[in-house]
């Protein structure tokens, strides 16, 4: 490709770029539609001369209310290029919680196409996807509108909002500008050698930060975005075949969806010849699956990202450079270039080896704060606790984490899924590891009943109890054994394709189950 050797202020560069380097590629495709580069940058301009014929002044949310598509990608950059930011809303989204971030956004329309619930929407302006586009354009007009925008903007500007959910029930809108998506498509292209010839196939939903590696990286390279039907996950299979027919070679997963294709054992029958990059993030991964993979395709790369929403997607990386048993976590590795991540003990020092902290982010790729919340933005976009010498401004991730001899990072948990049981402190993560590794166990997720000072394992698997017993004896201590265990069917997993630990929690962690 031709290098990309110039700063970039706004991520509709990268697309006016590869338009022009690569006209004919195809950038994005789903099973009923694709756009090439020239198309895409086409279709962008209009979109975004007419929103901003309905949308002026201050730079203000719009939100995409689409299924998962290539048209619901053109409206994120059609929104950018009216001069305001997108807010990608998840279309089978409760109602009420669909009202809660319209009260908290207040946004200046809905973009969709044949919107159908009037009665969410009445109190907002609606815009309809293919109305604007068909709508007639004059070509200077929208040219001088477009540039004035485009003069206006600053790096600094919002470019989206992505809501995740709130421990009050509140949703919390976390605010990303430019300047944090550029600098993160850079790490992510020199580090992962993307190009124009890389195929990403997507997995994760576009309002998940995970969408974020393949939607702008993509565009960054002037590379392929296949976006694959969510109905394949449930048929590994033929997820592997259509893969291998869409030629796509990269994939950024949540490990769920990796672990259900090294369970069904679709590797054995589907080769993959293609793939040469496996990035996954969102959960653990567990070491066995992963084991599976990289057994089978021997010669990609593979690499564990870590990091929120509320620094752009990732803030750690590790990529695997050595054999890892069942048994072994795999670390989360080391900060991205011009990410700074530390950790911190209880007593505000800086941990060291074999030493579990409170994880840290600070640097480009950290976000604006929440949308219309400053008391939550407070919360945890605070002051470096290593000193108060100048405003140093980090994000306080809530994770844990301790450093091996490598000095990687490794995962321990959430902070508020850390217990207190028989006067230890627990990481139910550990368990839930300890767990994975076992052949017989699909899956596993570990809850607390406080009130009867309970470990529940909840497990989907072909193993006995007391074989489960049997065998994290050897790798757990004792006060770290689960008192119960509740085997499932099927573990439910969130919009996300992550554990529904909410879920399993609501069911089985506030009294001993029935029957």
């Amino acid at each position: 490709m031709e290098s990309w050797n110039r700063p970039a202020r706004n991520v509709l560069e990268y697309i006016e770029h590869s338009a022009e380097v690569f006209p004919s590629n195809l950038a994005f495709r789903d099973d009923k539609t694709q756009v090439t580069y020239a198309e895409l940058l086409r279709q962008v301009k209009k979109l975004g001369y007419r929103i901003a014929e309905k949308v002026s002044g201050m730079p203000r949310p719009i939100v995409v209310f689409m299924e998962k598509s290539v048209e619901c990608l053109v409206s994120f950059f059609g929104i950018a290029a009216s001069g305001n930011f997108y807010v990608c809303m998840d279309t089978q989204m409760a109602p009420e919680r669909i009202r809660k971030i319209l009260d908290s956004l207040q946004p200046a329309a809905i973009l969709g196409r044949a919107i159908q619930n009037e009665e969410i929407f009445s109190d907002y302006a609606v815009l309809d996807y293919d109305e604007l586009l068909a709508a007639e354009t004059e070509e200077e007009r929208q040219k001088e509108c477009l540039q004035k925008i485009r003069k206006n903007m600053i790096d600094a500007d919002p470019l989206y909002i992505l809501y995740t959910s709130g421990s009050t029930g509140i949703p919390k809108g976390s605010v990303i500008s430019h300047r944090s998506v550029i600098d993160y498509a850079e790490w992510v292209s020199r580090t992962f050698q993307f190009d124009e010839t890389t195929v990403f196939g997507s997995q994760t939903p576009f309002y998940f930060s995970m969408s974020v590696l393949d939607i702008f990286t993509a565009i960054r390279n002037g590379a392929a975005l296949q976006i694959i039907p969510k109905k394949l996950f449930s048929f590994p299979v033929k997820l592997l075949e259509y893969m291998r027919e869409t030629r796509v070679n990269a994939i950024y997963w949540v490990p769920s969806a990796l672990s259900i294709v090294a369970d069904w054992r679709a590797l054995d029958y589907v080769e993959l010849p293609n793939l040469r990059t496996v990035l996954f993030a969102g959960e653990v991964m567990p070491t066995r699956q992963l084991n599976v993979w990289r057994s089978h395709l021997p010669k990609a790369r593979y690499a564990n990202l870590f990091g929120p929403t509320e620094i752009t997607d990732i803030g750690l990386y590790y990529i695997l450079d050595r054999e890892f048993s069942d048994e072994e976590p795999i670390p989360i590795g080391i900060p991205c270039e011009n990410i700074d991540a530390f950790a911190v003990t209880e007593e505000g020092k800086l941990i060291g080896e074999d030493e579990t902290g409170e994880l840290y982010f600070r640097g480009s790729f950290v976000g604006r704060g929440y949308y219309n919340s400053p008391e939550k933005t407070r919360e945890v976009f605070v002051q470096n606790p290593l000193h108060e010498s100048y405003p140093d401004p980090v994000y306080c991730t809530g994770d844990l984490v301790k450093l091996n001899e490598r000095g990687e990072y490794l995962y321990q948990g959430r902070k508020d899924f850390q217990i207190k049981h028989m006067g230890y402190r627990i990481e139910l993560g550990e368990i839930e590891h300890a767990a994975g590794s076992f052949q017989k166990l699909d899956r596993a997720a570990c809850i607390y009943r406080p009130e009867k000072e309970q470990i529940v394992l909840i497990y989907q698997g072909t193993a006995e109890k007391q074989e489960i017993l049997a065998y994290l004896k050897d790798l757990i201590p004792v006060y770290m054994m689960p008192e119960e265990m509740v085997s499932v069917t099927a573990m439910p997993l969130n919009a996300n394709g992550k554990i529904d630990r909410k879920l399993l929690q609501e069911q089985y962690g506030e009294k001993e189950r029935k029957g």
